[in-house]
């Protein structure tokens, strides 16, 4: 058998407080803070931010964390990148230093990997605390997490189906003490059709001295609907109220003929050898294929999508932050939220349909300061696609050099291990199919399987 896999099944309703009408505004682009010494933390805050190497806070930071210290609830408005996770973290950690009760905050997310990437700021930022935090997120056995929650936590990081279902159905669990309530991407909370669920977890946690805090890219009309039904006289805290990238970041395509894709891909990761990269594709098959055929050329790398179970999920991740995958093949269930500070190249391999996604995608590199490079492969099809990420951008992408010898000879060897590759993930379908788990349709060919744009 082949063995270039590395796995073998490897909102609404009003709140009783007053309504929001108008916003006290702190959008001051140069206000900071030198040092978190500065904020009035608790020493072990401030010993925890030192271990972790945060050197000062990040413009949202600065924004959010004082109003979030003296009590008000807060919109948080930032782009992929800023810290903005630590930006809500580190007041509720403050706080709960003085109180020290279970159940104190909870906060949601929208998917499986942001809430476990959020509950590792906590444990991380809450080292010298002795805080309990927990993840609820689905896929995992209902059970244990009611027997974490017997332990009272101190931190529920959760995705709003699963948390509705342990209010509902874990006897001895409720949140009627609940201290603060966080909604991060609240943005894609709501394009996820989390709605409902929202609406009937506001109705069931306490209105009365609870502080809310909202994260958000952007603001939209169905975030202002949330906000007004969810927070009172928020302070917005907004870094960047447009999509955006760093300064850091360069971003540049490559223009590839027709059938190539997977050649220049591969020209690609010869060009950075001892880089970490993300390529994002838009398909889990594509996914799946591109991460065989890295490995079966000898390229380490580790597919990240929605087919896998979240042990699968989560072990590619620790693969890859671990530093023993260099490359992560990944659809836009990991665009946003996964804290992996140290990618150095973000390669879209298929053009993400809206600017939004692009934005998002490349937000993975050339974070919290420092520099990275997004290059994407830009077929005949995708002209349109990258016209509107460029006014977006409001600049043009420069073109990456291609050495047309080297992808002359790559060609022969990268097609034929792709066939491989399709080869053995039909013989896996074919066997799935026959124990009653697989998927019935088009079988895939090394033609189709080049052209996952299309």
């Amino acid at each position: 058998m082949v063995k270039f896999f590395p796995r073998d099944d490897e909102v609404l309703k009003s709140k009783s407080k007053s309504t929001v009408s108008t916003q006290n505004e702190n959008t001051n682009e140069d206000e900071s803070f030198e040092s978190f010494s500065e904020l009035n933390l608790v020493p072990e805050l401030i010993q925890a931010c030192k271990n972790l190497n945060y050197s000062k806070p990040t413009p949202i930071q600065s924004k959010a964390i004082p109003p979030a210290l003296e009590g008000h609830d807060i919109i948080g408005l930032a782009q992929t990148g800023s810290g903005k996770t630590a930006a809500f973290a580190i007041p509720i950690l403050n706080r709960l230093w003085h109180d020290q009760e279970p159940y104190y905050a909870c906060i949601l997310a929208p998917t499986r990997e942001l809430a476990q990437q959020i509950k590792e700021t906590f444990d991380s930022l809450g080292s010298l605390m002795g805080v309990r935090s927990t993840c609820i997120v689905g896929g995992m056995n209902m059970m244990d997490q009611a027997r974490d929650l017997m332990r009272k936590p101190h931190i529920i990081i959760a995705t709003p189906g699963r948390l509705m279902d342990h209010l509902e159905n874990t006897k001895g669990f409720s949140l009627r003490k609940l201290k603060f309530l966080v909604m991060d991407e609240a943005d894609r909370l709501l394009d996820m059709e989390f709605g409902p669920v929202l609406d009937r977890i506001l109705k069931i946690i306490p209105t009365q001295e609870r502080t809310t805090y909202l994260f958000s890219a952007t603001m939209t009309s169905k975030i202002d609907k949330l906000q007004r039904a969810s927070l009172t006289n928020p302070v917005k805290c907004a870094v960047s109220n447009k999509y955006q990238t760093v300064d850091t970041l360069v971003q540049t395509l490559m223009v590839v003929p027709g059938g190539l894709k997977n050649t220049y891909l591969i020209y690609l990761l010869n060009e950075f050898i001892g880089k970490t990269m993300i390529i994002f594709t838009r398909t889990k098959a594509n996914a799946e294929r591109l991460s065989g055929l890295c490995n079966l050329l000898e390229f380490s790398a580790t597919a990240l999508h929605g087919d896998l179970n979240q042990n699968q999920r989560m072990g590619s991740l620790d693969l890859f932050k671990a530093g023993k995958r260099s490359i992560l093949v990944a659809t836009d269930v990991a665009a946003r939220g996964l804290d992996i500070p140290s990618v150095d190249i973000v390669v879209n391999y298929d053009i993400p349909v809206d600017s939004k996604s692009y934005i998002h995608r490349v937000g993975r590199t050339a974070r919290a300061g420092r520099s990275g490079k997004s290059i994407s492969l830009v077929s005949q099809y995708d002209l349109e696609l990258i016209l509107r990420i460029e006014e977006v951008l409001g600049k043009k992408l420069p073109k990456e050099s291609v050495d047309k010898n080297i992808i002359l000879t790559l060609r022969d060897s990268v097609d034929k291990a792709n066939g491989e590759v399709v080869m053995e993930m039909n013989r896996r379908n074919k066997e799935k199919i026959a124990r009653g788990k697989g998927r019935r349709g088009r079988m895939m060919t090394r033609e189709n399987m080049d052209m996952g744009e299309r």
